[in-house]
């Protein structure tokens, strides 16, 4: 590590989480240097749905490279940007009805929350937007601003304004009612209160503790949005791709999103790729290169994210999330009863499940037990007290186990 201590930057986190040197990877492991493998529960904070250098998606990129395919385009038309587009409008839009259009920015979740926020203000004409308490949207400055922790907003160095806190469903002060409050203080004129360009919400708040809000008040929230002339933003960036047992994790919630946020698994392979799907009615506000980025959907990217699609022409890989993702839970839940005492928590929707121990100490010893033991894990949350497990979708059965039976020992060592 002499080298990464001697010139990286002390900005560097996950690798002091995880101290060692890694090589090479292959689908739900990583193996270091030294030869010592790692089963990955971690999966690139959820960009490695289809598993680490996924083989379909390797050839596919190979053959794209030696064909001297056009990796960097700007905005440019290219073949493989055109494949990407009747892929994902065949493959996921067509069949939910939705016609949204596909905006490519800079290459990271932030900058597309970024995007939407731009073009909710433009649509609009108002400044405001409303957020939820525990909600991660991105370290930029709009996007920090609708980011709730306050260690990553401490870091900004200057106001974050614009943006009205409301408590997510499962916080303290949340659900419907709380909704129903805001309703009411928005039809007073004497409240203060003015309506905003928009509500942004995650489905299931990954960073946030894995806080998974009921169908009836997220469509509370978007009914209250459209009621008053806002747009209802989603931010499907984590738990979107598959994570959640479907294409979308507001897929079967009766949602009907202005803007969806997608990064992380659309590119497929790791490779880096960001998309904002943006109603027709809306998308039309933005003049040519108003919202620009030198990095707009590079072809590998395209490439890989097309193959991706392919996991999504039948229902064969988002039943088998389906099925791990009730061994997880059942796996939590029967690590939860032997401390009753402690009241640990266990939430999520397929292949996103989560421990909630209630003590950041807890959770910080059993990552590094994990780690001891051949395993990566990750803790988010308030106060960090909540271990997440996001593994590949494509995660064998067998190393799913072991996993899962590392983290029981570590939690069990570490109570």
């Amino acid at each position: 590590m002499e080298a990464f201590e001697k010139w990286e930057s002390e900005i560097r986190g996950y690798s002091r989480t995880y101290p060692t040197v890694f090589a090479s990877a292959s689908n739900a492991r990583q193996v270091d240097e030294a030869g010592r493998s790692y089963v990955d529960f971690f999966g690139g904070a959820g960009v490695l749905n289809f598993g680490h250098n996924n083989e379909r998606m390797k050839r596919a990129m190979i053959e794209f490279l030696e064909a001297d395919g056009v990796a960097h385009s700007l905005d440019m038309a290219t073949t493989t940007k055109r494949d990407f587009l009747e892929r994902f409008g065949q493959t996921i839009l067509e069949p939910r009805g939705m016609t949204h259009k596909m905006q490519f920015m800079g290459p990271t979740g932030s900058n597309a929350v970024e995007a939407a926020l731009k073009l909710a203000r433009r649509v609009t004409g108002r400044r405001n937007v409303v957020a939820f308490s525990h909600g991660f949207h991105g370290m930029t400055l709009g996007s920090l601003a609708c980011t709730a922790n306050d260690f990553f907003r401490q870091a900004a160095g200057v106001p974050l304004d614009y943006v009205e806190r409301e408590p997510f469903d499962t916080a303290p002060g949340g659900g419907v009612q709380a909704i129903d409050d805001y309703r009411a203080q928005l039809d007073d004129p004497s409240s203060g209160r003015i309506p905003p360009a928009a509500f942004i919400v995650e489905v299931i708040q990954a960073e946030g503790g894995v806080n998974v809000a009921s169908a009836e008040w997220l469509q509370a929230v978007q009914k209250l949005a459209h009621d008053v002339g806002a747009l209802f933003i989603i931010d499907d960036i984590q738990v979107g791709c598959g994570r959640t047992g479907s294409y979308f994790g507001f897929d079967g919630l009766g949602l009907d999103p202005d803007i969806v946020c997608l990064a992380k698994g659309i590119g497929g392979y790791g490779t880096p790729l960001a998309m904002n799907l943006v109603k027709p009615e809306h998308d039309a506000h933005w003049a040519p290169g108003e919202h620009t980025g030198t990095f707009r959907g590079q072809g590998l990217s395209f490439v890989a994210g097309t193959v991706a699609l392919s996991y999504f022409d039948d229902d064969e890989l988002m039943n088998d999330v389906a099925r791990k993702g009730d061994i997880m839970r059942v796996a939590l839940q029967g690590l939860a009863d032997e401390f009753p005492d402690r009241d640990f928590d266990v939430r999520g929707r397929g292949m996103i499940q989560a421990l909630d121990v209630g003590d950041g100490g807890i959770a910080k010893k059993a990552v590094a037990y994990c780690f001891e033991h051949g395993m990566l894990i990750g803790a988010c949350g308030s106060g960090g007290r909540v271990l997440k497990l996001i593994p590949p979708l494509t995660t064998p059965d067998d190393d799913l186990q072991e996993g899962l039976d590392t983290l029981s020992s570590a939690v069990r060592a570490s109570a």
